[in-house]
């Protein structure tokens, strides 16, 4: 099972980065308003970042690192060629 460490551009273009293991299930339940009480008044969402990991704490530890990163640093993570 694929892991991903994402992060998501808010409508108040705020980010928010959390871990999941279906990326495609867990978008949607932010943009309806069941996936966390930050993004539930912040939607629409959309996908600005994804990495896979291989495993829950490969994907943990890879949030932790990003969430200490400043506002500029994970946004060039997200246009990064």
């Amino acid at each position: 099972m694929n892991w991903f460490c994402y992060l998501l551009r808010c409508a108040d273009d705020t980010l928010y980065c959390g871990i999941t293991n279906d990326l495609e299930k867990r978008l949607a339940a932010h943009n309806a308003g069941t996936a966390s009480k930050y993004t539930r008044v912040r939607i629409p969402v959309e996908l600005a970042f994804a990495e896979p990991c291989a495993n829950r704490s490969i994907a943990s530890k890879r949030e932790r690192a990003i969430k200490k990163m400043t506002r500029a640093t994970k946004l060039a993570l997200c246009f990064r060629a």
